[in-house]
């Protein structure tokens, strides 16, 4: 289907066809759920081992009962396993609770109110300040932004990464600009993996930009492979020391889409000064994360070998749901104009791009087929698509069966959304 070179005749005549099964897919009644990249039962159920794991030993490697209070720190252990998912050494990391989006909260929070490094550097003192988000993007993190007053600045992803010679001119245009959020490996929602060559100029950020500039590194997929050799991620923590910059990003991590999403355990890596300007917030609200989680999770992945062993099971069942959007979507559109998308080789999502001014109108549909989506625009800071074009599909929930189910109707609502607005047209 080439919409572009299509006749009026023949678009009202695919307009017919194609509201015809629509209507009888209304009928069905269907009720599918493609919205959030969250585990399935069975993902979840590779972890059920925890449960029970201490059987009543809970002391800690350096011997400090976990049942009590104190470690803002976390847990040696629980630090090394922190260690292990994000390629960094355990001293430079902070151990927290179950969410790593809690975290990414609390050290924007501290920067904007209180400053990292004391009081003067806080980011409230500069008035209205701003934050760079590559497009398409994570909408928890456009929330934290709009949470906080950050103004957000939308920035194009490229193939390697956000799009670094607009990036690189915008943080030196404006010293306002005092960070930018990342997810550097199976970018969410797109899968694209940092080139070296991204990551080495995200590194380097810190010399141009403006005073207490941060990254937000969120790694929240670094090990999250759907394929045997997976791309590698540069080290964006070596490339910091090597142009000293360490102050400048900030990396954050969890085990929640690797244990059981809703008791995992989440990380901050970061530069020592970094460290101790949020544990001086830290010291404020809590007394100490929950430290027996922490000795679980340490036993039940001791190790690297262990870590990655565990995440083969996860790949096994993501697979064939992965498998099964991507099939959907080349058999459907391989040869025609409704759309593009990325094959990711890892994270939870895939993301499609409709044509212009298509894909509310798709979520739409599918809504009213009995298939929920992400809202469109959800991508993009608040919410807004310029494009009207991005659209997350997520597909790790639902059986393989129900993903095929909800991709016959994915395609039906593409073509009859994309074939009304050609005709308006």
């Amino acid at each position: 289907m080439q919409l572009d070179q299509a006749t009026q005749e023949q678009l009202r005549q695919w307009e017919t066809e194609l509201a015809d099964e629509y209507q009888r897919i209304v009928n069905q009644k269907l009720n599918l759920d493609l919205t959030r990249g969250k585990p399935s039962p069975e993902q979840l159920s590779l972890s059920d081992a925890l449960d029970g794991i201490l059987k009543g030993d809970y002391k800690a490697a350096d011997g400090t009962d976990t049942r009590n209070y104190g470690g803002l720190d976390g847990l040696p252990e629980a630090k090394q396993l922190g260690a292990n998912l994000m390629g960094v050494e355990p001293d430079d990391v902070l151990v927290g609770g179950n969410s790593s989006l809690t975290l990414m909260f609390q050290v924007m929070l501290t920067a904007h109110q209180f400053g990292l490094t004391g009081p003067d550097s806080a980011w409230k003192n500069e008035g209205n300040v701003k934050f760079l988000c590559p497009v398409p993007g994570y909408d928890r993190h456009h929330t934290v932004c709009e949470q906080l007053g950050i103004e957000m600045i939308a920035v194009p992803m490229t193939d390697a990464g956000p799009d670094m010679d607009e990036v690189e001119a915008l943080v030196k245009d404006d010293p306002r600009i005092k960070g930018m959020w990342c997810v550097p490996k199976y970018s969410n929602p797109t899968g694209v993996v940092y080139s070296d060559e991204t990551v080495e100029r995200i590194a380097a950020l810190g010399k141009v930009a403006g005073p207490n500039f941060r990254v937000f590194w969120d790694n929240a997929y670094a090990v999250h492979d759907l394929v045997d050799n997976p791309p590698e991620l540069a080290c964006v923590m070596k490339a910091c020391a090597q142009h000293g910059t360490e102050d400048s990003v900030i990396q954050f991590a969890s085990t929640s889409k690797i244990t059981h999403a809703g008791a995992g355990v989440a990380f901050v890596n970061a530069s020592p000064a970094n460290l101790k300007g949020f544990k001086q917030f830290l010291g404020t609200c809590t007394i100490g994360p929950d430290k027996v989680n922490q000795i679980r999770h340490s036993r039940f992945l001791p190790n690297r070998d262990a870590l990655m062993k565990h995440m083969q099971g996860h790949a096994e069942l993501l697979k064939p749901r992965f498998a099964a959007v991507l099939d959907a979507l080349n058999e459907a559109f391989s040869d025609s104009d409704l759309g593009d998308w990325q094959e990711p080789k890892g994270g939870y999502f895939v993301s499609f791009d409709t044509r212009p001014g298509c894909a509310q109108d798709t979520v739409r549909l599918a809504a009213e087929a009995g298939v929920k989506l992400t809202p469109a625009g959800a991508t993009f800071p608040y919410g807004q698509d310029p494009e009207d074009r991005n659209i997350r599909i997520a597909p790790s929930v639902p059986s393989v069966e129900e993903v095929k189910g909800a991709m016959k109707v994915f395609v039906v609502c593409v073509k009859l959304a994309s074939v009304r607005k050609q005709l308006a047209s």
